[in-house]
């Protein structure tokens, strides 16, 4: 139950994102993305990441206690083996790509720091690994209520 209360929360905070993210989808081909969209996911990230604290950290609480439920389940060993993997990958995946590289980027672009073109790639890089984390996390989500890791 924790397991999907959890991620069920992540998914809901990457929808949030993917609100802001998406305004550089329309943009693909150029090499910076127009001022308006770039000012309104810096500022949504500045706020996410910076001035939000303490809630901001609910995030990264919420993150370890799903990886600390899912070692418990794993160690308790009632859970299949092939599901304790693959919730592992669908899980752990996505918390450590925003651990290494979302979150610091996210913190940049919040920023403004980097040139426009610099700004541009951020806010793509961001949008790639939260469509991505969504994907994963959601595939782990059915996991857990189809097979009850």
């Amino acid at each position: 139950m924790i397991e999907a209360a959890g991620s069920g929360f992540l998914i809901a905070i990457l929808w949030m994102d993917l609100i802001f993210d998406v305004q550089v989808l329309p943009h693909r081909r150029s090499a910076e993305l127009p001022e308006p969209a770039l000012a309104s996911i810096a500022a949504y990230y500045h706020r996410a990441t910076t001035t939000s604290r303490p809630m901001s950290l609910l995030i990264a609480a919420v993150m370890a206690i799903l990886l600390a439920a899912m070692t418990f389940d794993a160690f308790r060993g009632v859970t299949p083996v092939w599901s304790v993997g693959l919730s592992a990958v669908l899980a752990g995946a996505p918390i450590l790509l925003a651990l290494v590289r979302t979150v610091p980027h996210a913190v940049a672009l919040g920023h403004r720091s980097g040139t426009l073109a610099e700004q541009s790639r951020l806010a793509r890089s961001i949008c790639r690994d939260h469509l991505l984390c969504l994907t994963s996390m959601s595939a782990f989500l059915v996991l857990v209520l189809s097979v009850g890791v």
